[in-house]
């Protein structure tokens, strides 16, 4: 099995693990009216049905049928003779029933070896069961026969799906407490389907959900592994067969070949004496004189004695008491083998499921059908205790399939129907957040304009505020610093060192309870006076005046290096009497009603100019910051000649841009979705934020949650069953979005996450909230990178440069921890600005080694000026 799922070529004969393309099980919802084909099912006969699926058990309609007799001439004439025969049963299946002639469905139940290309694209590998049409190994089936049918022109027929009958076995398993996906036919032939992880199955090169493989094990044989349980009786089998050397495994376990089996036993032991005196009738030395039926009839222990005498009669035989015994003994012993190798094969199947899923117990059904469990009650029997002797870890149920040929594979069309019905309303839903180059070229244009306005103190949605940092790092910094970073529920100090070619830091991280976020303002920075004198005891740093940089996360308007006065909280803090005030007098007067505390604050720093400050300490190109993480900003070099509203035509200016307000005043009106809309109504801030709200951790998985309800409600998603785990806002995390769109994770590991959520969900709503979180992210990801590509070409159109190498420092988790994120930012940034070689550098620490180093410069710049 693993050698055939990696395509590697195998030394013998064996199983070949062909994709069928069904890749989902029944929910148990499909409803409507198919039409089905089946063909080499039940022998030489032909069987359709019209199969009505009302989605509910309560309400079940028995399909209808009518079987037709395969001449011999046609099951060994020419291929077309076949589909033709097959066309002309199906018109007059149809011309007995009053339906309607416009494009029914049809599933084809093909059950010979085939290899597929798709679910309707199917060719046939070789004939089995006795049929011998030329013309068509090697050829397309459902093509064949959509040619016959439109030969015969009664009819508008569309073949939906081609199934074999293992695959309809296991999908037309009625729906219990664990799922069905094992398929296990023991009829005139045998096989088994199972659904594999997709990742493993080298034919179809994909990675992600799962897809039902049918392992046509019917061909299986390895010398090592059959070579001591085959016996003289299978090789006369095998030799007087119409394929000899193929299907070895198949004719040990297939009841068109039991009775055979039975009956080269039966002469071999008459011929040694030890039955019927010796004497052999002409009627049990001719081939096929023992069938299936006749096994299982001598093998009952109720009747079976008194059918012994009466089938060997027939075959002109005059059996004794102790014949009879000895050919029930036969019939036990080789129905015995057959159950005990399929259910060795099986083992291995449940095993393979087992291992690949990473469970410790595997709970799975197991469909079953044929005439051999239906005509043999022991054999399900041994099936079952073999199998739970080699497969101790798998709790297996064995449910008989209701019709597998019929209503299963009515069941893959309308799985087929209802996926197609499924992707089309998941692809009109995310639409939306697919963003063309046309689009984010707009947004990059949108941006670049508010800026130009907000540096000019016209209205714009960009505050473009002056952070009075006038330089990046040169290198030559150097001392002790303190650092504070208020950004969030967690509030740390540091203590900095930078000496000569490095930065030492020791921080402490404190929290701010929510009664201290949005109580009162004096309360707030009076705990946060606490938290630095700890600090300093601590570190032995009491009585010590430091220069001290104050990271503050929060938009503020900027009058000087030390002064900020806070414009509005975010992030959930709403402290009164802290907006329109200069936070670091608010931080001086906690300093001054603490005592006996001094403290030399210098600057207040912006956690994005922290970022780029951290990472220009190493790298001078480094003229940019942005923070993806809770929430978004972004901050750059600005020529000071564009400052409006700083005096001084020379130099530069950090800007802290503040563009999660970006779109505030309606810009991003064309790409804001309904769910968008859902996730501002419901924040703290209706109408604030926009672009931050597109963008950042704080709101990715809300806007998840929102989708996720959507198609819940339109029944795409959880078999339409809400959940109320779904309706609690911000269940689900950010950090969700990294976890599920990881490459190492397998769908099971996705599914697990979802169901820690409590949310009880199939491989397609896994694969399809993977996709969810996919669209989210990425249109996250490129507007951030529209965003970077406006403020980079700004900076080289300021310069007059035909080309700009510069350097973008990154801090944030959204940033740092989502797989693609970061790749997907730089690649629209290539798009949008192609004249400009961007580097991004990930910060260590910005908000505090940042704050230090923003405090250091300035410290550089005044002795500079006193010298």
């Amino acid at each position: 099995m693993e050698q055939a799922l990696k395509g590697q070529d195998s030394p013998a004969p064996s199983v070949r693990m062909l994709p069928t393309y069904v890749r989902s099980t029944p929910h148990g919802t499909e409803q409507g009216d198919f039409l089905v084909l089946e063909l080499g099912a039940t022998g030489a006969s032909l069987r359709v049905l019209w199969v009505t699926l009302t989605g509910t058990k309560e309400c079940r309609v028995e399909p209808r049928s009518r079987e037709f007799v395969i001449p011999q001439e046609v099951i060994l004439g020419a291929g077309q003779q076949l589909f033709d025969f097959a066309a002309r049963c199906l018109s007059e299946f149809l011309d007995a029933y009053p339906v309607e002639n416009q494009g029914l469905k049809l599933g084809f139940n093909f059950s010979f070896p085939c290899h597929q290309t798709g679910l309707d694209r199917s060719t046939l590998i070789s004939w089995t069961k006795g049929f011998r049409c030329s013309g068509v190994e090697g050829q397309d089936v459902v093509q064949l026969l959509r040619d016959a049918i439109q030969r015969q022109g009664t009819y508008r027929i569309d073949v939906v799906a081609m199934v074999n009958d293992t695959v309809g076995t296991m999908m037309g398993c009625e729906l219990g407490t664990r799922p069905c996906e094992v398929g296990l036919i023991v009829d005139t032939g045998t096989n088994a389907c199972y659904m594999e992880e997709a990742r493993h199955v080298a034919a179809l090169d994909e990675d992600r959900g799962r897809t039902c493989v049918s392992i046509e094990w019917g061909s299986f044989y390895d010398e090592d592994a059959l070579g001591p349980v085959l016996t003289t009786f299978d090789s006369a089998l095998d030799r007087e067969s119409l394929t000899p050397g193929a299907q070895r495994f198949e004719k040990m376990i297939g009841g068109l070949y039991l009775g055979e089996l039975v009956r080269l036993v039966l002469v071999h032991l008459t011929q040694h004496g030890v039955l019927f005196d010796g004497c052999a009738s002409p009627a049990l030395l001719s081939q096929g004189c023992i069938l299936l039926d006749h096994v299982a009839e001598m093998e009952d222990t109720a009747t079976g004695t008194a059918r012994v005498h009466t089938i060997l009669q027939d075959l002109g035989l005059s059996p004794r008491a102790s014949d009879a015994e000895l050919v029930q003994y036969v019939c036990v012993a080789v129905c015995t083998r057959a159950a005990q190798l399929c259910a060795a094969a099986l083992a291995a199947v449940l095993s393979r499921l087992q291992h690949s899923r990473e469970q410790q117990t595997l709970q799975v059904a197991v469909a079953t059908g044929g005439r051999v469990f239906e005509r043999h009650p022991r054999f399900l029997r041994i099936l079952k205790e073999t199998v739970t002797l080699l497969a101790p870890n798998c709790d297996v149920s064995f449910i008989p399939s209701v019709d597998g040929g019929g209503r299963g594979v009515a069941m893959v069309t309308a799985v087929a129907a209802r996926l197609a019905a499924h992707r089309r309303i998941l692809e009109e839903t995310l639409a939306p957040f697919q963003l063309t180059l046309e689009q984010m070229t707009v947004v990059q244009a949108q941006m670049r304009e508010a800026m130009i306005r907000g540096l000019q103190g016209e209205a714009s949605s960009l505050r473009m505020l002056p952070t009075y940092v006038r330089a990046t790092p040169d290198g030559s910094e150097r001392g002790d610093f303190l650092a504070l970073d208020l950004g969030g529920t967690n509030f740390r100090v540091l203590l900095v060192r930078v000496a000569e070619g490095s930065v030492q830091i020791i921080n402490q991280v404190y929290s701010i309870p929510e009664c201290r976020a949005q109580g009162s303002g004096q309360k707030l920075f009076d705990h946060i006076v606490d938290c630095i004198v700890d600090f300093q005891k601590r570190q032995g740093l009491s009585g010590q005046s430091l220069p001290l940089g104050f990271t503050f996360s929060f938009p503020c308007k900027q009058l000087g290096l030390d002064q900020g006065i806070l414009l509005n909280w975010t992030k959930g803090f709403n402290a009164s009497g802290c907006e329109g005030q200069d936070v670091v007098y608010l931080l001086r007067e906690a300093i001054r009603r603490r005592q006996a505390v001094e403290l030399n604050v210098v600057a207040i720093v912006n956690d994005t100019v922290g970022t780029m400050m951290s990472c220009g300490y190493d790298d001078p190109r480094c003229e940019m910051g942005l923070i993806v993480g809770t929430g978004t900003n972004a901050c750059y070099m600005e020529e000071l000649r564009n400052v409006a509203s700083v005096p001084g035509d020379s130099g530069l200016m950090c800007i802290n841009m503040e563009w999660g307000a970006f779109g505030d005043d309606g810009s991003l009106g064309t790409l804001s979705t309904r769910f968008d809309t859902s996730v501002d109504q419901a924040s703290i801030n209706p109408g604030k934020q926009r672009f931050e709200k597109m963008i950042s951790g704080m709101y990715l998985g809300e806007i998840v949650r929102h989708i996720l309800l959507h198609l819940t409600n339109l029944g795409v998603l959880f078999r339409g069953q809400k959940t109320q785990c779904l309706q609690a806002r911000d269940i689900f995390k950010t950090k969700f979005l990294s976890e599920i769109e990881s490459d190492s994770l397998a769908l099971r590991q996705v599914r697990a996450i979802l169901e820690d959520l409590g949310l009880t969900l199939t491989s397609d709503d896994a694969l399809m909230v993977l996709e969810v979180c996919q669209a989210v992210s990425r249109r996250a990801a490129q507007l951030c990178g529209a965003g970077v590509a406006a403020v980079v070409e700004k900076i080289r159109e300021n310069r007059g440069l035909q080309e700009l190498t510069v350097s973008v420092g990154v801090d944030g988790t959204l940033y740092k921890l989502h797989p693609h994120f970061s790749k997907l930012v730089s690649a629209t940034v290539r798009k949008l600005a192609p004249q400009c070689t961007v580097t991004f550098l990930q910060s260590e620490d910005g908000s505090g080694k940042g704050a230090a180093l923003v405090t250091a410069v300035a410290c550089r710049l005044t002795q500079m000026a006193h010298v």
